[in-house]
C-alpha cells in the first residue's frame, strides 16, 4: 500500500515537506479547467512533482465534490443534450491524455447536491468537526439546478455516463475511481434519490459496464456514514469491494455515529478500528494509495497543513503495522 495525499499543494515547499514525510504518491491537478488541460500540462505537472521523489498517481476529472451549480460538467448528470455528448466527448480525450501521460487513475463524483452537512461540532481540545445531523437538517430544502431526478433517471444518466467513459478507460488503461453519495439521505431529498448513498447502490454501480477499469475511490468514511454500526459492518464492505478488486483509492478516514447522525473525527477517535482496517486492505491484496480526505479544523500557524501532517504519519505507521 502506497501513502498518499490530494492535499492541494501551496507551492513547492509542500511537495518538500511531503516528501520528507515519507509522502510518496499524489493525487494533484494542473492549475484551471480539467477540460482544457492538454498533454503538456500533465506533462509538466508529472515531471515537476518526481523532482521531489513523488508520483503523480491520479487527477480529479471534471466531476467534482461539490453541487451541479458549481461544476465543469453539469451537463452529464442533467441529462441535457447536445451539451452532455460534448462534456462526455471531451472527458473521454482528457481520460486518453492520461494515458498518453502515464498517469494511472482518475477519480471523480457523480454528485447532485453536493456533500450536506449541519453545523460543525466541538471535538477533542476544540477543534472543530464536519457533522451531519438528519434531525438538524433542513429536511424541506429545495431541489437545486437539477430539479427533481428519480431513482431510474439517476440510473439511466450514470449508465450513460459509464457506457462512453469506460472503454476509453480500458482504450488508455487508466483506473476509473468514483467517490460514493456523501452523506446517505432518504429517498427525495432536495429532489433526488442519492442512488450511490448505499453499499447496495455502489455494488449494482460497479457491476454496470463491468471492467477492471470501473471502479471506486473508496471513501471509508463516506461508507460509516450509510451505516447503522460502522464498528462492526465496515470489514464486510471493504471485503466485498476488496475481494473484486474494486477499490483503486481509499480516503482513509474515520467518523463517530453512523446513519444520517455522525461527526467526522481524526482518524485513530472514531468508532471504526482503522488499523483493523488497514490489516484488510493489505490481506485483500490492495496495492493503490492510503490519503486523508476530510481533517477536523484545528488551530495554529499552519492548521490545515498540521493536521493533515498528522493524518499522514497515522496512516504511515498503520501501513507499516499492516505488514
Amino acid at each position: 500500500m502506497l501513502l498518499g495525499t490530494q492535499l492541494r499543494a501551496r507551492d513547492d515547499d509542500d511537495y518538500r515537506v511531503w516528501a520528507q514525510l515519507g509522502i510518496t504518491h499524489l493525487c494533484a491537478d494542473p492549475p484551471g479547467n480539467p477540460h482544457d488541460w492538454v498533454l503538456d500540462d500533465l506533462l509538466r505537472l508529472r515531471d515537476h512533482v518526481a523532482r521531489f521523489g513523488l508520483s503523480l498517481d491520479m487527477v480529479q476529472l471534471p466531476l467534482s465534490s461539490r453541487p451541479l451549480e458549481q461544476q465543469h460538467s453539469p451537463n452529464i448528470l442533467l441529462g441535457r443534450e447536445p451539451d452532455r455528448a460534448r462534456e462526455l466527448d471531451s472527458l473521454c480525450a482528457l481520460i486518453g491524455r492520461l494515458g498518453q501521460a502515464g498517469i494511472p487513475a482518475a477519480k471523480y463524483n457523480l454528485n447532485i447536491i453536493g456533500i450536506p452537512r449541519t453545523p460543525d461540532e466541538p471535538g477533542r481540545g476544540g477543534s472543530r468537526n464536519a457533522a451531519f445531523r438528519w434531525a438538524a437538517a433542513d429536511q424541506a430544502a429545495p431541489p437545486g439546478i437539477a430539479g427533481v431526478v428519480s431513482e431510474e433517471e439517476n440510473w439511466a444518466r450514470i449508465e450513460h455516463f459509464l457506457d462512453h467513459v469506460v472503454p476509453a478507460a480500458e482504450a488508455a488503461r487508466v483506473r476509473l475511481a468514483c467517490h460514493p453519495h456523501d452523506p446517505w439521505t432518504p429517498p427525495g431529498y432536495r429532489g433526488v434519490t442519492r442512488v450511490l448513498g448505499t453499499v447496495e447502490g455502489l455494488q449494482r454501480f460497479v457491476t454496470i459496464h463491468e471492467s477492471p477499469y470501473h471502479g471506486l475511490n473508496f471513501c471509508q468514511g463516506t461508507i460509516g456514514e450509510m451505516l447503522d454500526d460502522p464498528a462492526t459492518e465496515i470489514f464486510d464492505v471493504i471485503r466485498w469491494f476488496g475481494e473484486r478488486d474494486k477499490i483503486f483509492n481509499v480516503h482513509f478516514r474515520n467518523i463517530r455515529g453512523g446513519k444520517l447522525s455522525f461527526m467526522e473525527t481524526f482518524p485513530e477517535e472514531g468508532d471504526m478500528d482503522m488499523l483493523r482496517s488497514a490489516r484488510l486492505y493489505r490481506s485483500l491484496g490492495y496495492r493503490h494509495m492510503l490519503m486523508p480526505d476530510h481533517v477536523p479544523q484545528i488551530d495554529g500557524r499552519d492548521p490545515q497543513g498540521v493536521a493533515f501532517a498528522f493524518c499522514h504519519g497515522y496512516i504511515a505507521a498503520l501501513i507499516q503495522l499492516s505488514m
